[in-house]
This record gives structure tokens, C-alpha cells and sequence, in this order.
């Protein structure tokens, strides 16, 4: 049985399946990740990547902030890809209870999705700092400078800066589906970033599915490891039922 059989023969007997995905979900509807070779953390920049996207810089240098931000974290144009959309049909069949995303692109939803926990927030949502009045992705792209609210507060993406903390209320949520689950499929992320990645030791069933190019923490309490393009892997997956 080869292992596109095996998942497939996995998923049939699933009925509670979440998935938890980084990165390399969205890589192949052209968003750059952080950690691949030609990702953002191996481009010369002014400063570390990672010191763009903390809270200390966001507060001390919010204008070049917003300048790094909307030039590599809005990909507004982006589509959903195999993975997204098949992951929005298991949901729709009655197999998939939830997707668990590190992701902050909103591709998920955008495909068809309604249970998705995004542990790192969304750009899709942003909030004025001192009014709390909500404005979307396409107000921060067009904005210049820092962006302003009609109050004169200052509009922060809702999404989770290094240094921030998690929303409590998502984890819960994320815990919570993991616990539920008959089958965890992880896929497109090293799970090197915490605490995100240590939610999946919440999993307590049977069929734990690993797809991503590299090696991960999980892969040896896998039932089954696949380090082929997940986009190709999931768009090989048939549904019965639908």
C-alpha cells in the first residue's frame, strides 16, 4: 500500500479529523514562509525579521514596521490552494472538526472553512488601538506612514507579534477540538514555533499524519510521515459522501 493509500484508508475511517497547519500550507498559493531556504528569515534586511515582527520594535519604530509589514506580510491577492480547498470540503462532508492555523493569511476561511483557529490572529482584522474601530487588510495596504484611525489612534494589525501572547480563548478552543480528534493531520510546519506547536500533544488518538518537507518533533510518533507537497496531497484525496 503506498502512502497516498494509507491516508486515504485513514481518512475513510476518520470522523473527527483537525488539522494543524504552519507555513508551507500557504507557500503554494505563493505566500513566502519564514524558515525555508528562500524564505524571509534568509533576506537582508535592516533588521532580524523577528525583530520586525516583535512588540518592543511595533511600539519603538511603528512606521517601519508598517513599512516592512505591508510589503511582506500582506499577500492579499493570494488563492487558496489544494490543501485549503479540500480541507473546506472534509469540513462540509461532516469528517473535519476544525483546521488549527499558524498562519495569519485568512486562505482557510477564504476557501470555505468556518471552524479555524488561527493561533497567531489574521491581517484580515485590524483594530484601532484607542477606539477599538475595526478596519480591514485593504485600509492597511493603502495606507501610508503609520497607519491612522478617523479617532487618531493608531491601527494595529490583530495579529500575534513575538513577545505577545496568545489569545487564551483560541487555544481553548484549539486544545479543545485536538482532544476530539480521531485524526491530527500536521502539515506544512516544523512545529518550531511555540507555544503554538506544543498544542498537538493534546492529540489522544490513533492516526497522527505528518506531511511536510522537512523533518519535524512529530515524526517519530507518527502513524505515517509524507514529505511531499501537501497541495499534491490533498488534491489526491477523494470524499465519499459529498
Amino acid at each position: 500500500m503506498t502512502k497516498m493509500e494509507q491516508f486515504q484508508q485513514m481518512i475513510d475511517e476518520s470522523s473527527r479529523i483537525v488539522f494543524f497547519g504552519g507555513a508551507g500550507v500557504s507557500t503554494e498559493s505563493g505566500i513566502p514562509d519564514f524558515r525555508s531556504v528562500d524564505g524571509l528569515y534568509h533576506q537582508s534586511f535592516r533588521y532580524p525579521p523577528e525583530e520586525m515582527l516583535s512588540h518592543s520594535f511595533y511600539v519603538r519604530h511603528t512606521a517601519e514596521f508598517f513599512d516592512f509589514y505591508r510589503k511582506k506580510m500582506l499577500c492579499l491577492d493570494a488563492q487558496p490552494n489544494a490543501a485549503h480547498r479540500k480541507l473546506a470540503e472534509l469540513e462540509r462532508a461532516g469528517k473535519l472538526l476544525a483546521v488549527v492555523t499558524q498562519n495569519i493569511d485568512g486562505l482557510h476561511q477564504k476557501a470555505g472553512s468556518r471552524r479555524v483557529y488561527e493561533l497567531h490572529g489574521s491581517v484580515h482584522r485590524n483594530y484601532c488601538q484607542k477606539c477599538h474601530k475595526e478596519y480591514n487588510a485593504e485600509f492597511i495596504l493603502h495606507s501610508e506612514g503609520i497607519p491612522t484611525c478617523t479617532c487618531g489612534g493608531t491601527i494595529k494589525p490583530d495579529v500575534v507579534l513575538y513577545e505577545e501572547g496568545l489569545d487564551q480563548d483560541v487555544i481553548n478552543g484549539a486544545v479543545s477540538a485536538i482532544r476530539k480528534a480521531d485524526m491530527l493531520i500536521i502539515g506544512g510546519t516544523s512545529l518550531a514555533v511555540y507555544p503554538a506547536a506544543g498544542l498537538i500533544h493534546s492529540f489522544a488518538g490513533s492516526r497522527l499524519v505528518v506531511i511536510n518537507r522537512s523533518s519535524t518533533p512529530a515524526d517519530q510518533s507518527a502513524s505515517l510521515m509524507i514529505s511531499e507537497a501537501i497541495g499534491e496531497i490533498f488534491s489526491q484525496v477523494k470524499i465519499t459522501g459529498i
